[in-house]
């Protein structure tokens, strides 16, 4: 079946077609799933600065939140930090509401039918998800194990699960969470027609063409000429990047929107992309042996950001016999993050790479996602690797007052801003990275407080500890289409706030 399925009927009755057997696990995840999207829809409703809410209100047993039209809305005392989908239902005048896109749809704002639909469908997904993941493994040996094992998705993004240009059938053939093998493809394109950054290599190259690897989906979809069949790999939990069995990582376009944004590879972060990678070197040999960054191999597009690819280091490489390395968003499938004193520990080692290197110049994008951690075998945080340096911010004049040479680079990643610089990293690594893997803004906090004393005191820590916490505004940003760029909320500082039960 070639076109979407976006509701919980519609994706029921695709996978009556494709996988009938999945249809019972599939039917009991639905009220969970829908929990998932509610409590990340409620965190933003109660803490983004969204136009049409006039006032929030606390009481003993919740929240109400007026709207600008007379109506209140109703619901528990919200965590911004919290994880668990502990919003099971809230109430709009005297209508109560289970279901994030009926409640969206009945808010009736600006742009809500829209973002009603990618609701549905993060809830249908994210349920689909959720029934084909496979949990057999309690400690997976392989880097791409640790990927497959994120299943949910974005920790606090209501859009969590959505891939609205996926059928059923492509979610199960290519979502890491279902564990496929995919036959990624190669086009032949004439090399002076393409722009090249590193080195590409000799596997990739036929005579005067170059190989361009290429994501079936995208290839079928998008593309929509030949290609041929080149190797089998791993998605990993961006779908679009995939592991080759004892190879790099492939990141290849993948013209769908995931989560929020359309992915595809700009010439901008080609170009760019072996410049980066000389600065990562240079970055991770000033941090103790703390960091890691994997290395951009080689890059290429083809004059479209529809078909192009990048070759990157696997995080594997830089592992010692007995450890492991997984990205961080793995960390909320283990037992680790429950201990406080190795929260504290990750916590610590977390902050005092990303606050040193944007002291000294240079603000990591340190999600979930980029940010992996190296384990010693008894589980202990070790190192940190960092991966896709393209959409980091970097500062000149911070890298000249360290005597860092100031990379040959412009455009958006250069910015000399303390507020930009520090939304780049804290909006990633604290209230993205940490937030997530702490779960909660009680563990948050107790791991920031144990932390933070132990680290270099700079401005941007003084910051970090006092400041309003920038995270950015997911929902009023999909709710702002006429908008470009970022849109930032301020969460409540996680070291001074004393957070509510919930209810």
């Amino acid at each position: 079946m070639d076109r979407p399925a976006t509701t919980e009927t519609e994706v029921a009755d695709e996978l009556a077609a494709v996988r009938p057997g999945l249809l019972p696990r599939y039917a009991a995840e639905l009220p969970g799933a829908r929990a998932a999207v509610l409590t990340r829809l409620w965190r933003a409703l109660v803490h983004e600065p969204l136009p049409w809410l006039t006032g929030r209100t606390p009481g003993p047993h919740g929240l109400a939140l007026r709207l600008a039209d007379g109506r209140t809305l109703h619901g528990p005392h919200a965590d911004p930090y919290a994880t668990s989908a502990y919003v099971t239902a809230v109430r709009l005048g005297r209508e109560r509401h289970v279901d994030p896109a009926a409640l969206m749809t009945a808010l009736g704002v600006p742009h809500a039918s829209p973002f009603a639909a990618e609701l549905a469908h993060s809830v249908a997904s994210l349920a689909l998800s959720r029934a084909g993941a496979d949990h057999s493994k309690e400690w997976p040996a392989q880097d791409w194990e640790w990927e497959q094992r994120v299943v949910d998705g974005h920790p606090f993004h209501p859009n969590c699960r959505a891939r609205p240009g996926f059928s059923v059938a492509d979610q199960l053939a290519y979502g890491p969470e279902h564990g496929p093998v995919v036959e990624l493809g190669t086009v032949p394109v004439p090399a002076d027609r393409c722009l090249v950054s590193g080195d590409w290599p000799a596997e990739l190259r036929d005579g005067e063409r170059l190989l361009v690897p290429v994501h079936p989906w995208q290839a079928e979809r998008v593309l929509r000429g030949p290609y041929d069949r080149w190797r089998p790999a791993r998605p990993l939990m961006s779908l679009r990047t995939l592991a080759l069995p004892g190879g790099p990582h492939v990141k290849t376009a993948l013209s769908a929107r995931l989560t929020s944004s359309v992915r595809d590879i700009s010439a901008y972060s080609v170009q760019a992309a072996a410049v980066l990678s000389s600065l990562g070197e240079e970055l991770a040999a000033r941090t103790d042996g703390l960091l890691h960054v994997t290395r951009t191999l080689g890059a290429v597009t083809a004059g479209s950001p529809a078909l192009a690819a990048l070759l990157r280091e696997s995080p594997e490489a830089y592992t010692r016999p007995g450890e492991r390395v997984l990205p961080v968003a793995a960390l909320s499938g283990t037992a680790l993050p429950g201990d406080p004193a190795w929260m504290t520990a990750f916590t610590r080692l977390a902050l005092t790479v990303g606050l040193g290197l944007l002291d000294l110049g240079v603000a990591l994008e340190a999600h979930g996602q980029n940010l992996l951690v190296i384990l010693a075998a008894d589980g202990s945080p070790r190192r940190l690797v960092y991966r896709d340096l393209a959409d980091i911010r970097i500062s000149p004049a911070r890298l000249a007052r360290h005597g860092v040479p100031v990379p040959d680079l412009s455009g958006r990643l250069i910015t000399d801003d303390a507020t930009a610089l520090r939304r780049k990293l804290f909006g990633s690594l604290v209230a993205g990275a940490l937030a997530g893997t702490a779960g909660s803004g009680p563990a948050l906090a107790a791991a920031l407080r144990d932390a933070l004393p132990h680290l270099p005191h700079t401005p941007d820590l003084a910051a970090l500890r006092d400041d309003p916490l920038p995270a950015k505004a997911l929902t009023l940003m999909r709710l702002s289409p006429d908008r470009t760029g970022d849109i930032w909320a301020a969460l409540p500082p996680p070291c001074s706030t004393a957070f509510p039960a919930l209810s």
